[in-house]
């Protein structure tokens, strides 16, 4: 599962060297999927400090302990704060510009690879994976292998602490109850596509995953499931562990 990102195809990347470079604040990144009309992600956003995180997201830091895995750590907003707070953060980004944006900011431990080919033998005590980091895995059917990968990297007692939405409230109609075509892919199963400016990037899957079902799949590889705390738009925080 190599994957590379040619610059042209780095969104994320170069947006954030272009607003480290020219800080723009009202700079965009624009969002297709093929569920819901085309959104604006603001570039500011990806550089926020603790303060302007959202509370799932400040809930989840303040839930971290000993060595550190920021898995898809975009700009190191993230991991800089963990930092700062004396953990030892590992910052993994597939994006190559996304790690010069972190190199600049001084996040001091960076590796630029896809959490699926993790090229080390280190494990972590917190495997940390926010703004629906578990999108990563793109569809159900991958999920024994995102478990797998946990199992090698995650040292014993450790923990993965993660957020998620559940998206069946797009599908609500007005008297409240819900169509799904249970026929067709799981309605948490999404394709994006960004473009910043005049780079376009390419399309790609991202998985949004319920509670329940994450649960399911955790205990069917051995994992403990805990939703910690759940957010305003049908999002939540979970802990997912090993028992001893």
């Amino acid at each position: 599962m190599k994957d590379k990102i040619i610059p042209q195809h780095d969104i994320i990347g170069q947006a954030g060297m272009d607003f480290m470079a020219n800080g723009k604040p009202d700079s965009s990144i624009r969002v297709w999927s093929d569920i819901a009309e085309t959104d604006i992600l603001p570039v500011h956003y990806l550089f926020r400090d603790f303060h302007q995180m959202p509370e799932l997201e400040q809930k989840a830091l303040m839930l971290c302990r000993g060595k550190v895995l920021d898995v898809g750590a975009g700009m190191g907003s993230h991991a800089l704060y963990l930092q700062n707070k004396h953990f030892d953060v590992t910052a993994l980004e597939l994006s190559p510009l996304a790690c010069e944006v972190m190199k600049t900011r001084d996040v001091k431990h960076i590796v630029n690879a896809n959490f699926f080919d993790f090229p080390t033998e280190e494990q972590f005590d917190t495997i940390l994976m926010l703004m629906n980091g578990i999108g990563i895995v793109g569809s159900v059917d991958k999920l024994q292998g995102y478990f797998q990968v946990l199992k090698k990297i995650l040292k014993p007692g450790g923990q993965v602490l993660l957020d998620s939405s559940d998206l069946r409230y797009l599908f609500l109609n007005d008297d409240g109850s819900i169509l799904l075509n249970l026929n067709d892919k799981y309605y948490g199963e999404v394709v994006y596509k960004m473009s910043y400016g005049s780079f376009s990037g390419k399309k790609f899957p991202w998985l949004f995953i319920d509670d329940e079902l994450l649960g399911y799949y955790a205990h069917q590889n051995g994992f403990e499931f805990e939703k910690v705390a759940e957010g305003p738009h049908f999002d939540y925080l979970a802990r997912l562990f090993i028992p001893l």
